[in-house]
């Protein structure tokens, strides 16, 4: 006859091997999902499976990511979408498009940002085949499809819920389309008041498509200093300074969506939508870059011509030594380091930087409830 003892023990082992069991069902609870939308800021590859010259798979791009290899990321290492993730937790999200995002991966979410992308569908054109942002939101009805064949309806849509969302989009409206050439299409249509106005008037659909699809928590970048960065520098100015039309379209537009995401929560009833302003976290390290530990925020680390400012950043370009010496990688997109300076506004700054609440205010808030 067993022993009190062994029948505890053997029911100890049988629970053990239940939870092993391959056939155990994947659990959705294991960390909060993390969701990506956007352009080149926040792509981790998708566009590396795309016919387009968008991209980002080439050297020296990666050489401070743990790989030292290029991965489709506009950056000499992590993104701030990686390390949103790497304050969640988590490990990064994997592109869309990858063949990898299967299984438990599907769990941790998914970047769907392609590098090119605007508010509007005329964005990017010259780069044709990129997933633009109507795409994308398919692409997330697609995934919740994909996670329900795994978990169930009830489990994805709480999934879903909870997770955290971050979309970037609006820079690539004025670069790549407003101010492409000296006359686009936009310009003759619209002033530039008038043209952000639109914008914010399209960037709110779209916020609230996502609210649609399931999304409650929704981190919203502005756009960056835009006449400020190393491509302006070389193009517009002309004394070193940011350029004056670039620089009065982020003045105007950053204004217009905060005030848009306030209305939009006041609309539902509850803080779904995070306002960051990210136009005074890249002026406070372009404006004083010594006082961030770089020693320029004007030029590029890799490019070729004025402040690396030409072109794109390729393996015959220009490339400095020490990444963590400048603000800017390339000719648009800051460096690693500069990413988690914004990131690190993100999480604890002041109603100056996020509205109507931080990054760790959130975390807390959320896991309480």
């Amino acid at each position: 006859m067993s022993s009190p003892a062994s029948v505890i023990i053997l029911f100890f082992a049988l629970a053990v091997l239940a939870a092993m069991s391959p056939n155990t069902a994947p659990q959705a609870e294991a960390a909060r999902a993390f969701f990506v939308f956007g352009d080149s800021l926040v792509d981790n590859g998708n566009n590396n499976y795309l016919v387009t010259t968008a991209r980002a798979d080439s050297p020296p791009y990666g050489i401070d990511y743990p790989t030292h290899r290029p991965t489709g990321r506009f950056s000499n290492g992590l993104n701030i979408a990686d390390i949103i993730s790497e304050q969640l937790g988590s490990e990064s999200t994997l592109p869309y498009l990858s063949t990898e995002l299967t299984g438990q991966k599907l769990l941790v979410g998914a970047t769907f940002a392609s590098a090119g992308i605007g508010i509007l569908n005329d964005t990017g054109i010259q780069f044709a085949n990129i997933i633009r942002i109507s795409q994308q939101m398919e692409f997330f009805k697609q995934y919740q499809d994909r996670v329900s064949a795994m978990i169930g309806p009830v489990e994805t849509k709480r999934l879903v819920n909870g997770a955290l969302v971050l979309i970037v989009l609006g820079g690539n409206d004025f670069v790549n389309n407003y101010f492409f050439t000296p006359y686009s299409a936009r310009r003759l249509q619209y002033s530039l008041p008038e043209f952000s106005s639109f914008l914010i008037s399209e960037y709110s659909k779209i916020l609230m498509r996502l609210y649609e699809l399931g999304a409650r928590r929704v981190l919203v970048p502005g756009t960056s200093p835009l006449g400020c960065v190393p491509a302006e520098l070389a193009t517009q100015s002309t004394d070193g300074e940011c350029a004056e039309e670039p620089q009065q379209a982020a003045q105007i537009f950053n204004p217009q969506l905060i005030q848009m995401i306030k209305d939009l929560n006041q609309q539902l009833g509850s803080d779904v939508f995070v306002a960051a302003n990210s136009m005074r976290m890249h002026s406070n390290f372009i404006s004083n870059p010594q006082s961030f530990g770089f020693v320029t925020s004007k030029m590029a680390c890799c490019g070729q011509g004025p402040y690396n400012g030409i072109g794109v950043c390729n393996p015959t370009s220009n490339l400095c030594p020490n990444r963590k010496l400048y603000a800017f990688w390339d000719p648009f997109h800051p460096t690693e380091k500069a990413n988690r300076i914004i990131v690190q506004q993100m999480i604890t700054g002041s109603s100056e930087y996020m509205h109507p609440m931080n990054l760790s205010t959130i975390m807390a808030m959320d896991s309480r409830n």
